[in-house]
């Protein structure tokens, strides 16, 4: 998809600079000690107060009177149509005059507005690291990261042609490996080259010519005949391409250029990653072997395989190379009829398969490598394209050109001596759709060392996490002994290069922010709470906005949850909600309703007009809904449905928890439902008294944007653009959200600002910012005078691309609300997908870890790991529960509110203890964590199509017929769910 350019004429827009000093007025210090919240007395500026007590409507919603400040307080909707929000003609979207200034109560101005124009995108550049943060406790972590000494050497780029071309890495590097071992001492000046398996390779120092062709002569040992085997000639040309220039590196390095050298860190990339590649099976930058450890079954014939990751990167201390453990699926290398007993059971070999049965085998299989057996020593592999409709024993085909037929079952065994046991299964069609060959299951065996690449059942996926799920301690060691055994210092290629790896783990100097005060009810007992690392509880709190549930029913899904305790799990629950500041009608307005899940949408329907009638055509509420543990498609079903038809809000509970009715249980479910019914459960201290700098000073709009994509194997699904928005202030804890389809894994947001022609009013703009924006002014009743746009999934390739065009789309939605309207940004991307890890100095120092060993939620870190120049750090915001801590990195690539590390540290932290489901911090800013949460919940609206076997998916394929953008848009939701769905 081309990116959109910011043109220099025609749409270049006004952007009004917010001069915002960094000398921002410091907040009292709040004392941190918790022996009491910070002191609220003697401030002058003043703010409503969330905690007021609410009035006797505060649970019903708009349409039937709710108040006027929770209208529009959190709006979700797919915008497959053009996001507009209808307005009286004469009613103007936002005021200019409101534009120039806002003055505080004691005079002045709070913003002063300065007109200015911004350059072509030509000159865009990344924020610069303005400092680093002092605010915590200061300590000393360990990181996964390992000096890597700066060569002396000239590396040389050298283009690789081969002839007939290769498709394979593996065969490209059997070429030049046979190159190198036939000429290196001659012909190659005693150089030993790195190769990335494609088109380059690379040398320290320069090779005795500019050009030169060799003719390689290449064993087929796939070919497996006993005797001579087949030998292919290929013609290799090495051309001179360009020298990496290592001076703009070490520049880099130290800080004094900002533009990376890209060549010359992927070429050390490519050296360390040589030998490697040759002693394991690269997947991406990780590499596996069977080796490393014992690899344990997950069940239907795959296995995981350990290994580590492995990449160079540019650093404050120098060059790092990033070692982290990772593990991944592999198919075992079974008899094919060995797999498919696994996939389907044993008796899978005495019965004919039903069309369910061959489908999923087909989608096992399909790309999947396999050998033959049945011909001795002969191992001729194959790749498997797909299977036969029919059974082996209808299948025939011409053996010559007067299309003399003869069957499959014949064929083998004449040609063979090979019998065919299980003729009543399909074969194996292998090679393209033109020329495809039939190959009895019972005649092959999986080649080893294949990945698998598609989704993962429930039961594997936990027998994944138990063998990735490492302690901090165990994880480091692991790290350590895979450097070790890896001996960088013996690596021939590494010498070659001159390449020094240190062995031992990076130190970091990193500091543990302190936690903020959390605001509650006034007429509970604890009117404000500390959390003590990363975590508290509902006890003696109340939801700071709990709301009002009357009219509620319950449907049971689960056969095993008789109707006595599916009705004390809901008095339960009722009492739970009651307790924590909602008011809870204990009685739901029909009885609970017995239901199986294949009738799911018959059921929901019933329940839903049944309580219609009784409550006299009022609408239900609250719909809870009991499901079995092991649900297939019932939860996303009844989300689907309660959503996009029905319009009902509804909370699912599983039958184990029904069972075992956990008080900590109940708290966070009641939590999830006063969310739902638009309440706020708690808000921070700071937040209320108006000292969160660069956020309570002036109106501010806090953003979370995600792009979810189809699983692999899913060529023709949409991706999923989900962009949720806070909707109160100063309390920015609310948030609204939008959900749209997108192309095929299109990772830039394609409805953030769009125009259409509109037959009576001409050109009209809108898109998910605009609306956001404007929903915020209509909750708030103030326009955002500053914009936070926290962007989650994306990669440090396309981290230029992405701030282009979605900046642009901000200031083109902004400019499209008043022309001179365009509010300071500041545009941070959250990744989470990262293999930095952080250990603590001392396992044994129990106050500087929780009790999984992990190192203290608010440890954040802005140096010597992080980027030479630009504004990023690593922070872990949350107490770790098994497994190793990964702290999210923040990479602030655009700041126009000129924020100081210890500012958006802080803020960031922060904000992780407003995530609405749990008391606890969360892992990742809450605004990114809804975004995922929203675009995860909208690939369940997608409309169930039909496969080939006759049975449901959600593959929702893209069409030329559905629309502009070639994607189907996403069914529209009711209006009382759309400020709720990604709450779950």
């Amino acid at each position: 998809m081309p990116v959109r350019q910011m043109k220099e004429s025609s749409e270049q827009h006004l952007v009004i600079k917010t001069h915002l000093q960094n000398s921002v007025q410091k907040p009292q210090k709040a004392t941190q000690n918790g022996k009491g919240p910070p002191n609220l007395e003697h401030q002058n500026i003043k703010c409503r107060n969330p905690s007021s007590p609410p009035s006797k409507n505060r649970g019903r919603r708009r349409s039937r009177g709710g108040r006027k400040s929770d209208q529009g307080e959190v709006y979700m909707r797919p915008s497959s149509r053009p996001c507009t929000v209808a307005r009286k003609p004469d009613e103007p979207e936002f005021n200019a005059g409101d534009l120039v200034a806002r003055t505080n109560p004691n005079g002045g101005n709070i913003c002063g507005m300065e007109m200015g124009y911004r350059n072509s995108s030509k000159s865009l550049s990344f924020a610069p690291r303005p400092g680093f943060g002092q605010v915590g406790t200061k300590c000393i972590v360990k990181a996964n990261h390992f000096f890597a000494e700066l060569p002396d050497k000239d590396l040389n780029q050298y283009d690789v042609t081969i002839t007939p071309e290769v498709a394979s890495r593996t065969v490209n590097r059997a070429i030049m490996a046979e190159l190198v071992r036939l000429y290196r001492d001659s012909e190659l000046g005693k150089r030993l080259p790195a190769y990335d398996g494609r088109k380059s390779l690379y040398t320290a120092g320069e090779l005795p010519f500019v050009w030169k062709e060799f003719n390689i002569k290449l064993v087929d040992e796939e070919d497996g005949v006993s005797g001579p085997k087949r030998e292919r000639e290929y013609k290799v040309v090495l051309r001179f391409v360009a020298r990496a220039n290592l001076h703009h590196l070490g520049q880099f390095l130290a800080g004094k250029r900002a533009d990376a050298p890209q060549e010359a860190l992927q070429i050390l990339d490519i050296v360390l990653r040589e030998l490697s590649s040759k002693r394991y099976c690269p997947i991406g930058r990780s590499f596996f072997s069977p080796d490393i450890r014992s690899p344990q079954r997950l069940g239907d014939g795959l296995e995981s395989w350990c290994g580590f990751y492995q990449s160079i990167r540019p650093t404050q201390m120098g060059l790092s190379l990033n070692i982290d453990m990772a593990s991944a699926a592999f198919i075992e290398a079974l008899p094919v009829l060995e797999f498919v007993a696994q996939l389907l059971g044993k008796d899978v070999l005495s019965r004919p398969l039903s069309d369910a049965d061959r489908v999923k085998i087909k989608k096992a299989l399909r790309g999947v490598k396999v050998e033959v057996t049945h011909r001795g020593n002969v191992r001729r592999k194959y790749r498997v394209s797909g299977l036969t409709s029919q059974p082996t024993r209808e299948l025939v085909f011409p053996v010559d050109d007067n299309s003399t037929m003869k069957s499959v079952v014949e064929y083998f065994q004449e040609m063979y001596g090979f019998t065919i046991q299980h003729a009543h299964l399909p074969c194996l069609q292998v090679g393209n759709q033109k020329k495809a060959n039939y190959l009895p299951m019972e005649a092959c065996k999986i080649v080893g060392g294949q990945r698998y690449t598609k989704r993962l059942n429930e039961k594997q996926i936990t027998a994944l996490l138990k063998v990735t799920c490492q302690r901090p301690r165990d994880r480091e060691n692991d790290i350590l002994q895979t450097v070790q055994h890896n001996a960088y210092d013996m690596d021939p290629y590494a010498k070659e290069f001159g390449i020094k790896i240190s062995e031992k783990l990076a130190s970091v100097e990193a500091r543990i922010l302190p936690p903020p005060w959390l605001k509650y009810h006034d007429t509970g007992k604890e009117k404000d709470c500390l959390p003590q690392v990363g975590q508290w509880n509902m006890m003696n709190k109340k939801m700071i906005n709990g709301m009002t549930v009357n009219r509620w029913a319950c449907i049971n899904f689960s056969r095993s949850v008789q109707e006595s305790v599916a009705r004390g799990f809901c008095t339960e629950l009722a009492q739970m909600c009651q307790v924590s500041g909602m008011e809870f009608n204990p009685e739901p307005v029909i009885p609970i309703y017995n239901a199986r899940p294949e009738q799911v949408e018959k059921a929901l329907k019933h329940v839903y007009h049944a309580s219609m009638n009784k409550t006299k055509g009022k609408e239900l509420e609250l719909l809870l809904a009991i499901l079995p543990d092991n649900n297939g498609s019932l939860y996303g079903d009844l989300k689907r449905i309660c959503e996009t038809d029905l319009g009902l809000i509804s909370q699912c509970c599983l039958t184990k928890h029904v069972f075992k009715i956990s008080k900590q249980y109940l708290a966070n479910v009641s939590l999830k439902i006063n969310v739902k019914m638009g309440g706020r459960n708690t808000v921070l201290l700071d937040a209320i008294s108006c000292r969160i700098p660069l956020v309570s000073d002036i109106p501010t709009i806090i953003f979370g944007a995600d792009v979810t994509h189809p699983e692999n194997g899913e060529d023709s699904s949409p991706s999923i653009a989900a962009v949720v928005a806070s909707q109160d202030w100063p309390e920015v804890t609310k948030y609204a959200g939008l959900v749209c389809a997108q192309a095929h894994r299109q990772e830039l947001i394609q409805d953030l600002y769009k125009t259409w022609q509109d037959p009576v009013r001409g050109t009209v703009s809108g898109g998910m910012i605009r609306d956001l924006l404007v929903s915020f002014r209509k909750a708030t009743g103030q326009k955002p005078l500053r914009i936070i746009f926290y962007r989650d999934g994306v990669s440090e390739g396309q981290f230029y691309q992405v701030l282009l065009y979605e900046l642009d789309a901000i200031r083109k939605a902004c400019a499209s609300l008043e022309p001179n309207y365009q509010p300071p940004v500041t545009f941070i991307v959250v990744q989470k997908r990262h293999h930095t890890r952080l250990f603590a100095n001392n396992y044994r120092d129990r106050s500087s870890t929780d009790k999984s060993g992990n190192i203290l939620p608010g440890t954040v870190v802005d140096s010597k790991i992080c980027h030479p120049t630009e504004f990023d750090f690593y922070l872990c915001s949350h107490a770790g529960i098994q497994g190793t801590s990964r702290p999210a990195h923040y990479h602030v690539l655009w700041d126009e509110n000129n924020f100081t590390p210890d500012g958006i540290q802080s803020l960031t932290n922060n904000l992780c203890y407003t995530y609405a489901r749990c008391t606890r911090s969360v892992s990742v800013v809450p605004p990114a964590y809804y975004a995922h949460l929203a675009a995860f919940r909208a690939r369940f609206y997608m409309e169930p199509e039909m496969q080939e076997n006759g049975s449901a998916g959600r593959s929702a394929k893209s069409t030329r017929a559905t629309g502009e953008s070639g994607v189907r848009p996403l069914p529209a939701l009711k209006e009382n769910v759309k400020r709720v769905m990604f709450y779950c």
